[in-house]
């Protein structure tokens, strides 16, 4: 069946004028007549029994439907470029299209990528924050760093690291000690994790307390806000100390009781799989499991 898609010339003179409120500067802009554009747009008014533009003396001036129809054509035109420029890019060359956790992906896994890179220059890794599972059918990824359970169904699943949180705030909270008691962390202002509700309640308990205002406090969505936060002296948060590496030795964090609560959870990486036989992947895997287990290690000796 033939698509109801008008031309992409008539969609390109229509994205242009809209953009620019005038025929003569798209005419301009696109190397063609001011005619030619008049002819274009009205053709594409024709295949749409749409008007896009009211014309006057003084020039022309999108319709509502126009001004609708413009930002939708902008953003798919600006889509196919990207796909474009992404192919004419490759030139035999793979790309991996990952979606990671936001703070995971910017402190721990973009420093060791270098390291990928050097051992696999034909492969390129692309980044894109995604704080919650998705349908890999209904995008354009190839694989996940999430945290969670492991239970992704279609996929197959790759530990990598547990998170197992700390409590740590600016310097100054500790007014010279050397840390906090746990009481003490009670009667401060908790920063909360919105994707970790429970967590403050999780710390306490482990350490067999109950703290009535565990949930109390104000919540961002990222590590990179908690930090934040704390850094600026408006409480403790519970973050994970492999996040914060650079802000605990710089130590414009420190940790304000050396106990951790250990979650369930953890760090996966997450193949669909209908993808696991793709050789770019399985060199990301193996190397990303391999940089998760160095690093425990490491972390184990210190």
């Amino acid at each position: 069946m033939r698509r109801k898609i008008p031309s992409t010339t008539a969609l390109i003179a229509f994205e242009s004028a809209a953009r620019h409120q005038s025929f003569t500067r798209a005419a301009e802009e696109l190397a063609l007549t001011q005619s030619a554009i008049c002819r274009q747009i009205a053709g594409l008014e024709e295949f749409l029994n749409v008007e896009l533009f009211r014309r006057s003396r003084r020039g022309v001036k999108l319709t509502e439907a126009g001004l609708s129809y413009a930002r939708r054509v902008a953003a798919q035109l600006d889509a196919v470029e990207r796909d474009t420029l992404a192919v004419m890019g490759q030139q035999g060359a793979m790309s991996i299209e990952l979606a990671v956790v936001p703070t995971f992906g910017t402190q721990w896994l973009l420093p060791r990528l270098k390291n990928f890179q050097g051992l696999h220059p034909q492969v390129t890794v692309n980044l894109t924050n995604r704080t919650r599972p998705f349908l890999f059918a209904d995008t354009e990824f190839d694989a996940a760093i999430y945290f969670g359970d492991g239970d992704w169904s279609g996929t197959a699943s790759h530990l990598l690291m547990r998170e197992n949180s700390m409590p740590v705030c600016s310097p100054a909270l500790l007014e010279g000690h050397s840390g906090l008691s746990a009481e003490r962390i009670a009667g401060l202002p908790l920063l909360q994790q919105t994707t970790r509700p429970y967590a403050w309640r999780q710390w306490f308990g482990s350490l067999g307390l109950n703290v009535a205002r565990d949930m109390s406090g104000p919540r961002y969505e990222l590590f990179s806000m908690l930090a934040q936060a704390a850094m600026h002296e408006m409480g403790v948060a519970l973050i994970p100390p492999f996040l914060i590496q650079r802000e605990l030795g710089e130590g414009r964090l420190v940790l304000a009781l050396e106990h951790a609560c250990h979650s369930d959870k953890a760090y996966y990486l997450m193949i669909p799989e209908r993808k696991v036989e793709s050789a770019a992947l399985q060199s990301f895997r193996d190397w990303l499991v391999q940089q998760a287990r160095d690093y425990a290690q490491a972390s184990s000796l210190e």
